[in-house]
């Protein structure tokens, strides 16, 4: 399949010229994923909006949920994108490949959490009982439960439009496991 070209600014709407302004003033560029969602003209600001939302989550505990998530669905964009994000969040290396895997043997919680997203995503939203339970009893909150579903779902969106996009990765890329 040839993949999508992605939109330079001048391609874009006047709307999105702006948010890849923002973009670039923000981390310095415009994230080739980002820049694919700009072939609409409004799923940029959209997806942004939804990106940026307050979350009860620590930094950490959203890359554990991204990482998971992107494993699962096999989206090497974004496992390249938060592996670097998890790596400036304070992550090692060898702790993102534990993440990925589900298999984090150096915080408890941080399990409970990997393991209640990689059954949600899996199940598509029917997680155990005893998933649900041990995130809970791991002293998450229910405030936290939704928090965790809506960026599961921020990140299917953007493993969905890499799958079926394929655009280039503009990080480093990720390795695989």
């Amino acid at each position: 399949m040839k993949t999508f070209e992605v939109p330079t600014r001048e391609q874009v709407s006047e709307t999105n010229q702006h948010i890849f302004d923002n973009l670039k003033k923000g981390i310095g560029m415009v994230p080739n994923l980002y820049a694919t969602f700009a072939h609409s003209d409004n799923a940029l600001s959209s997806y942004v909006t939804l990106q940026s939302m307050k979350s009860s989550l620590s930094n950490k505990e959203k890359e554990v949920v991204n990482l998971v998530v992107s494993q699962i669905n096999d989206c090497i964009y974004c496992l390249s994108a938060h592996t670097a994000i998890g790596k400036m969040n304070g992550f090692s290396d060898e702790q993102i490949i534990k993440i990925r895997k589900v298999a984090i043997d150096f915080d408890a919680k941080l399990q409970a959490l990997a393991q209640f997203v990689k059954e949600t995503t899996i199940e598509r939203g029917h997680p155990s009982q005893a998933s649900v339970e041990a995130f809970l009893e791991a002293g998450y909150t229910k405030a936290q439960l939704v928090d965790t579903i809506v960026l599961i779902g921020d990140k299917i969106i953007t493993n969905y439009l890499h799958g079926v996009t394929k655009v280039p990765v503009d990080f480093p890329v990720a390795v695989a496991i």
